[in-house]
């Protein structure tokens, strides 16, 4: 793992830090470093919640434009390598098979924006600036991923003038969906990942699946393509044994991975 981003693990929850003092700006080895770390949170069976944090004050300033971006190879250019890295990075959190947490701290623009938005659920403390800065800098870039979140005009608002949503609008406007004193936090994050991962760990995999399937349709496919999943996980073992546990008021003794998928 690239030194400037390491993946802590505590039960059932890692937390992907990025640490690249003194902004956490993102450079193309931070774009790749971030995909291997999902990827491999993605296949792995004793984590079922991850966090995606930064160590310090700030969350991402966002893509390092002091770094100038290397081409390594005479078919694609230092600019388009570091394209397509950061949409390798943005692919790897949107496809991970667990579900996602971004702590946002501080500053999250421009790439760290999109890093917040690529995960499932958001927390950001009372400091926290997110914005889409871009145009400021000459460049474009980050509208497609939080297209899914906000309404179309406070998009293009952002957008078109590159100033960012204070915490409070975020939470309002639903990009984020608490907002936490900084000192409070990582241990709100901890504790929502916790509680998050205390679920089935396939029933959570295929809840995962079921919601980027059927994001990709209207209401009336998307909502027959989580029927799908929902068959599936209730084929399973672990299904029943979610009833029982409710039924009979203690915690569930889940059997997958041991027991293969529906």
């Amino acid at each position: 793992m690239n030194q400037a981003v390491t993946v802590e693990t505590t039960d059932k929850v890692a937390e992907v830090i990025i640490n690249r003092p003194p902004v956490n700006a993102i450079a193309a080895e931070t774009y790749e470093a971030i995909t291997v770390a999902f990827r491999e949170l993605s296949s792995r069976t004793d984590v079922h919640a991850v966090i995606l944090r930064s160590a310090g004050r700030i969350y991402s300033a966002g893509a390092d434009l002091k770094q100038p971006p290397e081409s390594h190879s005479a078919a694609e250019t230092g600019p388009e390598r570091r394209q397509r890295l950061a949409r390798t990075c943005y692919e790897a959190i949107l496809d991970c098979t667990l579900p996602t947490i971004a702590a946002v701290s501080g500053a999250a623009l421009g790439a760290g924006a999109v890093l917040a938005a690529c995960c499932d659920i958001r927390l950001a403390d009372d400091d926290a600036k997110i914005g889409l800065p871009e145009i400021k800098a000459g460049r474009c870039g980050g509208g497609s991923h939080l297209m899914r979140i906000l309404p179309q005009g406070q998009l293009r608002l952002m957008y078109f003038t590159g100033d960012p949503l204070s915490a409070d609008d975020a939470y309002r406007l639903g990009l984020v969906q608490r907002v936490c004193q900084p000192d409070q936090l990582l241990a709100e994050a901890r504790e929502l990942a916790a509680q998050i991962a205390g679920h089935s760990p396939l029933g959570l995999r295929l809840a995962k699946q079921a919601l980027n399937e059927a994001e990709k349709h209207h209401v009336k496919p998307g909502y027959a393509a989580e029927q799908v999943y929902t068959l599936r996980l209730a084929a399973h073992p672990d299904a029943a044994e979610a009833a029982r546990a409710t039924l009979e008021k203690r915690p569930p003794v889940w059997s997958w991975p041991s027991t293969c998928e529906a």
